[in-house]
C-alpha cells in the first residue's frame, strides 16, 4: 500500500511551496511527495523540489487536464473564483492508496504523515477549528440548513480545505462528477463570499459521499489549533504551541506572508533552511507592488 503526500502549487507560490516542503523533509525524509501542477507555468518550483526533496509530479498529466477541462464543462464561468483550485480534487485518482493534501501556505511541525494512520478506521481526516470558530462562513450558506441538505451532526464536521486526508477510491470517478454536477444546479447552497473556491464544494462533496470522518482536534481535551491568525501561540524549539500542545502545522490561510506577518520569522526559518538567508526577503514583492501603484497612478493622470 503506497502512502504519501499532495500539494498544489505553480511558480507563483514558489517561496511558499519551498518553506512547506523543507519542513515536510525536517521531520520525514523519506515520504512520497506529489507535485500537482496548479497551472503550465510550474517548472522553476517543480526542478527546485525535485532536485532538493525528491518531490515527484502527478503522473497522469492528460488525466489532469481532462479533470480541469470537466470542471470547466459543468460549471458556469462565473460560478468559481480560480476554477485550477479544484485540481487538488484528483488527489483521489492519483498513485497514493492512502493520502495526506496540504496547501502551500503551510508548514508543519512533526512527521506529519503519520496523520495516515487515523484511515485505519475513517474515510476522511481533517484537523481545525473552522467548525467551532467561522462555523459554517466560507463553506455553505444558510439555505443549506433551512433546506435540511445536511443534518446538524453532518454540519459539524465542516473543515478548511488546506489539509485532509483520505483514501484512494473513497469517492468514485462517476460520483465525483455527479456530486460537481449537483454543486453547480445549487450556487445558492454555498458561501463564496469571500473568494473561496474549492471549499465549498470539497465540504459538500466529502459531507455527501464519506459518512466515516474524523477531525483530529475533537480528541479528548481537544487538539492544538492551527491558523495564523491566532496570536497566543509560542515558539519554542522552531515549533508552536497552543498552551501545552504542539502544533502539528500552521496555516497562514488568508494571510499574505509579507512583512509584519504573523509568525513570519518561523516561516523564515524553514524556508531558509540549509541556505542563505537574504538579507531582504520581501523587497522584490515589495518593490512590485510599489511599481504596481505607480503604473495605475500614470494610467489616471494619462
Amino acid at each position: 500500500m503506497s502512502r504519501g503526500i499532495y500539494i498544489v502549487a505553480n511558480d507563483k507560490v514558489g517561496e511558499n511551496a519551498i518553506a512547506l516542503l523543507n519542513s515536510i523533509r525536517y521531520y520525514d525524509p523519506e515520504v512520497p511527495v506529489f507535485l500537482i501542477p496548479f497551472n503550465d507555468n510550474y517548472q522553476n518550483v517543480a526542478a527546485t523540489l525535485v532536485q532538493k526533496h525528491n518531490v515527484q509530479i502527478f503522473p497522469d498529466l492528460d488525466f489532469l487536464n481532462q479533470f480541469t477541462n470537466k470542471i470547466a464543462e459543468i460549471f458556469d464561468r462565473d460560478f468559481l473564483a480560480l476554477p485550477n483550485k479544484m485540481r487538488k480534487l484528483v488527489a483521489w485518482f492519483g498513485p497514493l492508496d492512502e493520502f495526506l493534501y496540504i496547501d502551500t501556505d503551510i508548514i508543519v511541525f512533526e512527521k506529519i504523515a503519520n496523520v495516515l494512520d487515523y484511515l485505519s478506521k475513517y474515510g476522511f481526516i481533517c484537523c481545525d477549528y473552522h467548525h467551532a470558530g467561522r462555523g459554517l462562513q466560507d463553506i455553505f450558506s444558510p439555505d443549506i440548513r433551512e433546506k435540511g441538505i445536511f443534518t446538524e451532526e453532518q454540519l459539524s464536521d465542516v473543515f478548511n480545505s488546506g489539509f485532509w486526508a483520505s483514501k484512494k477510491g473513497a469517492i468514485s470517478e462517476t460520483q465525483m462528477y455527479d456530486l460537481l454536477r449537483e454543486c453547480s444546479q445549487h450556487r445558492e447552497y454555498f458561501d463564496f463570499s469571500r473568494q473561496v473556491t474549492d471549499q465549498p464544494i470539497l465540504n459538500y462533496i466529502v459531507l455527501k459521499a464519506i459518512p466515516q470522518r474524523f477531525n483530529l482536534v475533537k480528541i479528548p481535551g481537544g487538539g492544538a489549533g492551527s491558523w495564523a491568525g491566532s496570536k497566543h501561540f509560542q515558539e519554542k524549539d522552531r515549533a508552536l504551541y497552543d498552551g501545552e500542545k504542539r502544533l502539528q502545522y500552521i496555516h497562514w490561510a488568508g494571510i499574505a506572508m509579507k512583512p509584519g506577518a504573523p509568525y513570519q520569522e518561523l516561516w523564515e526559518y524553514y524556508r531558509y533552511l540549509n541556505e542563505p538567508k537574504p538579507t531582504q526577503i520581501f523587497a522584490d514583492e515589495t518593490n512590485n507592488i510599489w511599481q504596481q501603484m505607480s503604473d495605475r497612478i500614470k494610467k489616471l493622470f494619462s
